[in-house]
């Protein structure tokens, strides 16, 4: 095996879960946004940590009002706990979650050139939070723009409502 590929098979997410004793359970709709989310980053995703080695499995539940990254090695020996504030995410989470609504609304009566100038918006917003994640994690854990964005879907499907 090349040594880049070697790399890129330790330094990533193997297992993600949810703290059901802080995070709850969610309907059904919630649920299943939920576990896409999560299939989505275990396919593909870049996740390290500096100065150590992984795959790493995270479990991701809340303290005080902020999102904690409990990650362990696969093997599930513990490698650090980070806590999140969430505040940063507020307001593009109430913006994704309103331009998400008008998206789905719009595929079903407006024209493809409406459709895709709100699917441009909220891509935009979308990238806004994976950059505001990456800065936010900036010196803890590394990840790719794929992987960010889809950490901000999983954390966005922990507030939606369905």
């Amino acid at each position: 095996m090349s040594e880049a590929k070697a790399e890129r098979s330790r330094d990533r997410l193997v297992a993600v879960t949810l703290d059901e004793a802080s995070i709850g359970r969610g309907n059904p709709d919630q649920e299943h946004e939920r576990a896409i989310a999560i299939f989505d980053i275990l396919e593909d995703n870049r996740f390290a940590i500096p100065g150590r080695t992984g795959p790493y499995a995270l479990d991701l539940g809340l303290v005080e009002n902020k999102l904690s990254f409990a990650i362990t090695s696969a093997a599930g020996e513990p490698v650090m706990t980070h806590l999140l504030s969430l505040t940063p995410f507020r307001r593009v989470i109430r913006d994704y979650e309103m331009i998400c609504e008008s998206y789905y609304n719009a595929i079903r009566t407006a024209s493809p050139t409406q459709i895709e100038a709100i699917d441009m918006g909220r891509r935009g917003l979308h990238d806004e939070a994976s950059e505001t994640l990456k800065q936010r994690l900036d010196g803890k854990v590394d990840l790719d723009h794929v992987t960010a964005r889809r950490l901000f879907t999983l954390i966005f499907a922990l507030h939606w409502r369905g």
